[in-house]
């Protein structure tokens, strides 16, 4: 009895995906619907350029690049199980649901400073020059947009890559601006908060005015 009670608890942590449906891949039983495949780019747009986002970006590159492999990437290297765990089979999650490839993703942001993503990474100091070097020619090309930063939530630092307005209002136009629509030619558009913190009072105030 103790035996299987400390094989339940190891299974309970060992983190998986479990599809017991044996329907097609992309259906949905509940309302029929399918996963349209992945078209075109995919953009993605980071509040913050620093050291975690420039990782991240530089990471994808390396992996296009094949000067690196997507150790940890779930949507690249994680698998799930369909059916019952004898009949062997585990596809990858990337072959399962048709997600957009890593060529197909377009990097964008925003930063109060105005160095690229080369610059921001070599200052940052995460990545090991000789890698960032052989990605300089991307890395350099990703330059941020100007953000929307305030002096009364944040004292310490200060930029000169900053929207300038009037009112709360008026910023969070220009951050919408800088957003593609779907039918534009950037077509798809994702986030990451790589840069700024899910608690960022910039970020709740533009949130509240967006709604």
């Amino acid at each position: 009895m103790a035996t299987r009670n400390k094989s339940a608890k190891a299974a309970s942590k060992t983190p998986h995906v479990e599809v017991k449906s044996e329907g097609k891949a992309h259906s949905s039983s509940k309302n029929n619907g399918t996963i349209q495949p992945a078209k075109g780019k995919l953009g993605v747009m980071i509040p913050g350029m620093g050291a975690v986002a420039t990782t991240f970006v530089a990471g994808v590159e390396a992996i296009r690049k094949g000067l690196a492999k997507p150790i940890g990437s779930l949507t690249q290297m994680g698998t799930v199980r369909l059916g019952k765990r004898t009949d062997g089979r585990s596809p990858k999650i990337k072959e399962f649901v048709p997600l957009a490839g890593l060529d197909d993703l377009v990097f964008t942001g925003w930063d109060i400073f105005e160095d690229n993503m080369y610059e921001a990474a070599s200052n940052a100091g995460v990545l090991d020059q000789r890698l960032l070097d052989q990605l300089k020619p991307f890395l350099s090309s990703v330059t941020p947009r100007a953000a929307v930063f305030d002096h009364n939530y944040v004292k310490k630092i200060d930029g000169p890559n900053v929207k300038k307005g009037k009112t709360k209002m008026d910023l969070a136009e220009q951050l919408r601006d800088d957003i593609p629509i779907s039918g534009r030619p950037a077509g798809r558009v994702g986030w990451s908060r790589c840069g700024a913190g899910r608690r960022s009072p910039i970020l709740r105030r533009l949130r509240r005015i967006n709604r």
